[in-house]
């Protein structure tokens, strides 16, 4: 278990625009911080763009991208990043993040694709990330990400994420929901695979639902509840790397915010359970040295 000052606290709610109207009238305690993708919110002005500084001015966020396509043939978008630095500066946003994927080619292929996992995808994707961080000039965390094919593949998918998280320097946004669904998908165990990953670069946790194709095919939508295995999966998590800021996505198929909001305090309930345990481990172990 790493202790580490992560940006946020607690548990957080991806910000969607038909959330907007209920948020604001009735601000929800349990919130801690949201998440948007920049992309969605960049040069938004007007009421809209008003309504969008309410929150940013009340609550922490975080951004998660969409379209950098890092693992991309394309040349890194350098114009947009420089969009996005003073947006992150311009709303005091705490932390961005991006997909371990690509999305464009000669134009925008409008959907997340596995990089081919190999060690000179790990150089190329490795050194685009040090070129967006020089020029956010900030950290960023990059997300595991669900995959149905894995093209070209010659080392696993673990030795890929912490090579290239090696070779970056950068952080990990840990999708708790995306190893479970690889995880059947590709037939691995999943606690197996999250304790692999390293600790100490772990920025916060995403957890979502997903939607069930065969026995042996998840489809990772944020379009439904999150289910069992993948809470006891955050359990594992939080019992491994200590009580990690946690994010609840939810893209379509949101629910009344009452409703949204009981996942929220399932997190917190969890987030609690193991802020007790690891408070009477420490006792305990205080008690052991000074009994030594």
């Amino acid at each position: 278990m790493i202790d580490r000052n992560y940006p946020v606290r607690g548990a957080g709610i991806g910000l969607r625009r038909s959330m907007l109207k209920a948020l604001r009238e009735d601000p929800p305690e349990q919130v801690d911080f949201m998440e948007v993708a920049p992309e969605n919110w960049i040069g938004v002005g007007g009421a809209l763009g008003r309504k969008f500084r309410y929150f940013t001015e009340r609550f922490p966020f975080i951004t998660h991208g969409l379209s950098l396509s890092l693992g991309g043939p394309a040349p890194l978008d350098e114009e947009f990043l420089l969009r996005l630095k003073g947006f992150l500066d311009d709303h005091e946003i705490r932390a961005y993040s991006e997909h371990l994927s690509f999305c464009t080619d000669d134009g925008h292929l409008y959907d997340l694709m596995p990089i081919p996992f190999t060690e000179e995808a790990v150089e190329y994707v490795a050194d685009r990330i040090r070129r967006t961080q020089d020029i956010l000039e900030r950290r960023m965390a990059i997300e595991n990400v669900s995959y149905y094919a894995a093209p070209g593949k010659e080392i696993e998918e673990i030795d890929f994420i912490k090579a290239i998280l090696e070779k970056a320097d950068c952080d990990l946004l840990l999708d708790v929901n995306n190893i479970y669904v690889n995880s059947i998908n590709h037939g691995y165990d999943p606690e197996e695979f999250l304790r692999a990953l390293p600790a100490e670069r772990i920025m916060y946790f995403h957890i979502a639902g997903h939607y069930v194709e065969a026995e042996d095919l998840r489809v990772d939508t944020h379009g439904a509840d999150v289910i069992d295995p993948v809470w006891s999966l955050l359990e594992t998590a939080y019992q491994e790397f200590g009580v990690v800021p946690t994010l609840l996505e939810r893209d379509f198929n949101i629910p009344p915010l009452p409703e949204l909001l009981q996942e929220v305090d399932m997190i917190h309930a969890l987030q609690e359970k193991h802020r007790s345990v690891d408070q009477d481990a420490s006792e305990e172990a205080e008690e052991i040295i000074d009994a030594g």
